[in-house]
């Protein structure tokens, strides 16, 4: 069933930001302190056994100078200054294995695929990637209350200085075009890469597919699906400390970012879609600063278009890097 409002609605609804008015001199700061603290980064060539993309396993340094694992893969037998598309994964998945990964090496680009720190047991894709920062106090069960009463612990702080650092890393390649790096994502992978494209500049285009992370006190006011389920629980546990709560997470919200953002954009929403409500959603999409349009899939979940989607995003990708 539909979950929120009518489209034409959703389709207006730019409710007011609540941006604090130090937030880009905190993510100015935060990753500038993961810049001071970085290593050179190491791509170690993997035997995939696939014959037509060449694999590295890559670290490379993240927030607080944390290794972050992930894959990087590119089309084999075509040059150097490739366009690279910088992807970030759905909430508690890993970097899996290669094979998992091969429409965009397929479609001739650079492609890494940033492993998210503390995440990859969820049953399907594993990870690499330890989170070796202290939890900061009591949390619900998963990762979205991890240190949420104060913006320097908070969980998604370092999940989203490592994506500014991904994206840094793949532009140091000498096999990547440095002014065509594309960032995407789906659910947690999209609300990450609205953040990276809020924070980094002269993205070629941003993908962001059914983006979680968005709108966090709507979220818990209208469904209660997981992952946003975790936000009720805590405040409905620490009933004292609900401000603080949202006081953190306006920090940390896709709304934000967006207004910040100016690569072109192509995002995606399912109307049946309880996970990532469809109103949160368009509040990141109608703030959203850059050029941009919207998929909108009128029967679907948190799925949105699956390989339609992922159809529709090889040609926009491909129309925003020839623009």
């Amino acid at each position: 069933m539909f979950v929120d409002w009518p489209l034409d609605r959703l389709r207006t609804y730019r409710p007011d930001r609540d941006e604090p008015a130090d937030f880009r001199e905190f993510w100015r700061r935060t990753v500038a302190e993961a810049r001071a603290q970085a290593f050179p980064a190491r791509f170690a060539p993997y035997d995939s056994g696939l014959v037509t993309v060449d694999v590295s396993d890559v670290t490379f340094a993240g927030f607080g100078g944390h290794p972050v694992r992930g894959w990087f893969l590119t089309p084999r037998g075509i040059g150097d200054a490739l366009p690279c598309v910088v992807e970030f994964i759905g909430y508690g998945g890993g970097r899996s294995l290669p094979h998992h990964w091969l429409s965009w090496s397929a479609a001739g680009y650079a492609h890494l695929v940033m492993d998210t720190r503390g995440q990859g047991s969820n049953g399907s894709l594993a990870g690499d990637t330890p989170d070796p920062a202290p939890a900061g106090g009591p949390a619900t069960a998963g990762f979205l209350t991890r240190g949420i009463t104060d913006r320097d612990t908070y969980f998604y702080r370092r999940v989203f200085t490592d994506a500014v650092r991904a994206v840094e890393t793949v532009r140091a390649h000498p096999r990547v075009d440095p002014d065509r790096v594309v960032v995407c994502g789906g659910s947690q992978g999209g609300g990450i890469a609205l953040a990276a494209a809020g924070l980094v500049d002269g993205l070629a285009a941003v993908v962001a597919d059914v983006p979680f992370l968005c709108h966090y006190r709507r979220a818990t006011e209208i469904t209660g699906a997981a992952p946003y389920a975790e936000l009720t629980t805590y405040c409905a546990t620490h009933r004292s400390k609900v401000e603080d709560v949202f006081a953190t997470l306006r920090y940390f919200d896709g709304v934000n970012f967006a207004a910040h953002a100016a690569a072109p954009a192509l995002f995606s929403v399912g109307l049946m879609d309880a996970t990532c409500p469809p109103s949160t959603v368009f509040a990141a999409y109608n703030h959203y600063a850059g050029s941009k349009d919207i998929r909108v899939w009128p029967y679907n979940g948190h799925e949105g278009g699956g390989d339609l989607q992922k159809a529709d995003q090889i040609r926009f990708v491909a129309k925003a890097l020839a623009g």
